[in-house]
């Protein structure tokens, strides 16, 4: 079958990496120590992939302005704390760097700032396989489309010949915004109801199922 796409798109944290526990537990957390109930897991999880003040302010929309970054400084003390200790899914080393080896252009789209990025990238080995990145303080938060069509221009790529794959719906509504195609995961942080409804190529259980799919339809 003829290569349908050259260009992926992919998400990290709880797409690449299985960090969505620990942001979870960070964010918790990190409520506790300026005074607030810790938000539920479900809740937590439903903002991941947002840019993080973003993300705080969707979570937690009653809280006074002057505290976000009060919040943002106690979130990154304890995710950071753990952050290079995080594993990879399951098959997810040998993957992409498979998917490097028969050809696809691989690229990042993600919440993270690009200093959270640099340390997953170096901390987990995959940093050369990515040929650019886009990140939540470089440009708009998804779903805004601009992560996607910034890649693309950069990359010379046909947004016709371009997956994002991603655990969210944030992930599948910037593809949907960027008038691309997506695939989606339900072992990160949402759940395939949550994805069902921005029409995903398909949903992937496990990063080997992704990998799997990709050599088949991709």
């Amino acid at each position: 079958m003829p290569k349908q796409f050259d260009l992926l798109i992919f998400d990290w944290d709880g797409t690449l990496m299985d960090s969505a526990g620990v942001i979870v537990d960070s964010i918790q957390r990190a409520c506790e120590d300026i005074g607030l109930p810790a938000p539920g897991e479900r809740a937590s999880r439903q903002i991941i992939g947002l840019g993080l003040t973003q993300a705080l302010q969707t979570l937690l929309p009653d809280l006074p302005a002057d505290d976000y970054p009060r919040l943002v400084e106690r979130y990154r003390h304890h995710y950071l704390g753990r952050d290079d200790q995080i594993p990879l899914f399951a098959g997810v080393d040998s993957g992409i760097r498979e998917l490097h080896a028969s050809g696809f252009q691989l690229a990042v789209a993600t919440g993270k700032s690009r200093l959270g990025l640099a340390r997953a990238l170096e901390s987990s080995g995959l940093g050369s396989w990515f040929a650019a990145a886009r990140c939540a303080d470089q440009t708009h938060s998804k779903p805004h489309p601009a992560m996607v069509l910034e890649l693309i221009a950069e990359l010379d790529a046909d947004p016709a010949r371009t997956l994002v794959i991603g655990d969210t719906s944030h992930d599948l509504l910037m593809a949907s915004n960027a008038g691309v195609a997506s695939l989606g995961v339900t072992y990160g942080a949402h759940e395939a109801g949550d994805l069902h409804p921005h029409a995903p190529l398909a949903l992937m259980d496990s990063f080997d199922e992704v990998y799997a799919w990709l050599s088949v339809n991709a």
